[in-house]
């Protein structure tokens, strides 16, 4: 099952890693096409990111290695979007 989209809750230092060596670090693993990293929040000494990777068979593990030896911290996975396409949340509606 290739794991197409995955979202992640990742905190770094306010000075290392930059974002765009962190993009370029998750970038190289295998089976990534494409990067966003957006902050959402900063601390005195942190910066918290929301950050997806998509693609056609992500290496998880590995993703998670390299935004770990970037100097960065996973804090959860808050979407996984698995199969031969990407499907989008469709919201309950109540």
């Amino acid at each position: 099952m290739p794991i197409r989209r995955l979202v992640m809750d990742v905190d770094k230092t306010v000075d290392e890693p930059d974002l765009l060596s962190l993009a370029q670090a998750i970038e190289n693993v295998d089976g990534v096409l494409a990067v966003n990293i957006t902050v959402d929040a900063i601390d005195i000494e942190t910066v918290g990111t929301d950050i997806t990777v998509e693609g056609d068979d992500i290496d998880v593990a590995a993703v998670v290695r390299s935004i770990e030896h970037a100097g960065a911290v996973v804090h959860s996975v808050d979407q996984v979007v698995a199969g031969a396409y990407v499907l989008e949340r469709v919201p309950r509606a109540r």
